[in-house]
């Protein structure tokens, strides 16, 4: 466990290292499509692939460390179904993650036989494939999603309960609910790829199958209502930071639904509207739940409470800023401002300005969450 941590910081310092490099750092984005970060990249992209495969190796190690505990270390009497929810969360993470992180290894494996080797597994001119790519990268790049949010629903749902003095609603639910999300996020990843020309069949299979997930998540978000209602609660930092979680969640999985549906997304596709979803489910749902398990397991881990005041103040900051940073991206999106580009139209300015002062807010609300939680 301690060496899978250990290789994380010996990948980054080789990304790192490769902005002083002949040829600059590899200058593609997180996605580093073929053929742009095959034939196109800098000499410095051979580094970047070999951290990739390190940080594959921690993660793989870390997922193997959480399921042998797991498995093999519970309590005596404590069986599967009597497990917490954050538990339940991190075991399904970790076979999500000893499942993908071999197909993200084998394609950046392909990029470098691309580059070094000789082969044409993604060169058109070679007979390979660019599309084929995407959809091998996609195959781990969905699930990732999910690897990032369920330990997110873990902690929301320890935490729900204990502000509303309530077990949690519908425990075993929960627990299918968690494993379907998890198996239905390896066939849904191709609503990434809709305008690459894919057979009717594929679109209409793949629009449905991305419909479907928003069953087992409704099934979530309707447990964590249940639990509040009727509970006595009490708003402390990490409950508000939890609800924040449910509201804005909500929000981004309901502008995923309108992106599941395929000719739809031919207007959506690349455009500020997918940016405006995809970080209204990542920030306030990983992000903010990272941040209300801190609140609510700090004072256990250091025998020292936080400010209270100053953790509501941060919640509120910060949610006033996510808001106003993400929110206005759904309409300069749908008015047809692409993703991933240096300048834009004078028409989009006021909605991008606004966006970013929230997200200066966003930034100084977490200077307030570093001064609390180091005080």
């Amino acid at each position: 466990n301690n060496w899978s941590f250990w290789l994380l910081p010996f990948a980054f310092g080789m990304v790192l290292s490769t902005l002083f490099m002949e040829g600059g750092a590899p200058n593609f984005g997180w996605t580093f499509y073929a053929p742009l970060s095959t034939t196109y990249a800098p000499p410095s992209v051979t580094f970047f692939i070999f951290s990739v495969h390190i940080m594959g190796i921690s993660s793989v190690m870390g997922a193997v460390n959480v399921i042998a505990t797991i498995m093999n270390m519970r309590a005596p009497g404590m069986n599967y179904m009597k497990m917490p929810m954050f538990v339940w969360t991190w075991l399904i993470t970790a076979f999500l993650l000893l499942a993908v992180m071999p197909v993200l290894a084998g394609v950046v494996t392909m990029m470098l036989m691309d580059i070094h080797f000789g082969t044409s597994f993604f060169d058109a001119a070679g007979g390979g494939d660019p599309v084929m790519f995407q959809h091998i990268f996609w195959f781990f790049g969905h699930p990732e999603v999910y690897i990032m949010i369920l330990p997110a629903f873990g902690i929301v749902s320890h935490i729900i309960p204990t502000f509303a003095r309530k077990k949690l609603f519908g425990y075993h639910s929960m627990v299918i609910a968690t494993s379907s999300i998890a198996f239905l996020s390896f066939i849904v990843w191709a609503h990434h790829m809709f305008t690459v020309g894919m057979p009717l069949i594929g679109e209409l299979f793949f629009m449905y199958s991305t419909m479907l997930i928003a069953v087992p998540t409704g099934v979530k978000v309707f447990n964590w209502v249940a639990t509040m209602l009727r509970g006595s609660m009490t708003f402390e930092t990490p409950m508000l930071f939890s609800i924040a979680f449910v509201v804005l969640f909500t929000i981004g999985g309901l502008s995923g639904l309108m992106l599941a549906i395929a000719p739809a997304d031919f207007q959506y596709h690349d455009t500020y509207f997918v940016v405006a979803h995809f970080h209204y489910v990542l920030v306030p749902g990983a992000l903010f739940s990272i941040i209300a398990g801190v609140y609510f397991w700090i004072p256990k881990w250091t025998g020292v409470m936080y400010n209270e005041a100053m953790g509501k103040f941060h919640f509120w900051v910060s949610f006033v800023g996510v808001n106003l940073t993400f929110f206005p991206m759904h309409f300069i999106g749908l008015a047809g401002m692409p993703r991933r580009i240096p300048d834009y139209a004078l028409q989009f300015a006021d909605f991008n300005m606004v966006a970013t002062i929230g997200a200066f807010l966003f930034g100084f609300s977490q200077l307030i969450f570093v001064y609390n939680i180091i005080q």
